[in-house]
């Protein structure tokens, strides 16, 4: 019982310290296929700079995609990478990926900061971005745990 404790308690921990580090990143100006905090980032490189920071994957870089891939294709790139690192859940907590479909396929992540909002690199928004959950939700597929 002990021992489940001080497991929640660690994966609370977790989920708080990627909550900041994901809050760390806004206003990053959005620049495909580019991680570096302050200076440029999509939302797939997002996830990455994110869960690699604090060692729950690996910083890796994901094989090279043009800008538009989600809108001629219908293979699940986006989606099969996620899938790698993280289990599909049905209740998002803070710190789980949110997964969106623009275009064919799976093309868009976010990180959960809570019940109300997410953190996302957005090419409109030119930044990352909190946005209020409820905005996407037509276009959610599911959420994704590292933990």
């Amino acid at each position: 019982m002990a021992s489940s404790v001080s497991a929640e308690r660690a994966e609370s921990a977790t989920r708080v310290a990627i909550v900041a580090e994901a809050l760390s990143w806004t206003g990053t100006p959005f620049h495909h296929a580019q991680c570096v905090k302050g200076v440029g980032v999509d939302c797939a490189h997002l996830l990455i700079g994110v869960y690699s920071a604090l060692g729950l994957v690996p910083a890796f870089k994901p094989d090279p995609y043009p800008k538009d891939w989600h809108v001629h294709r219908n293979e699940e790139r986006f989606l099969q990478t996620v899938e790698r690192f993280a289990r599909p859940t049905e209740r998002a907590l803070p710190g789980d990926v949110a997964l969106y479909r623009f275009g064919r396929c799976v093309s868009h992540g976010a990180i959960v900061l809570n019940d109300d909002f997410i953190i996302h690199a957005y090419v409109e928004a030119e930044a990352v971005e909190r946005l209020e959950r409820d905005v996407l939700e037509h276009r959610l597929v599911g959420y994704w745990s590292v933990l």
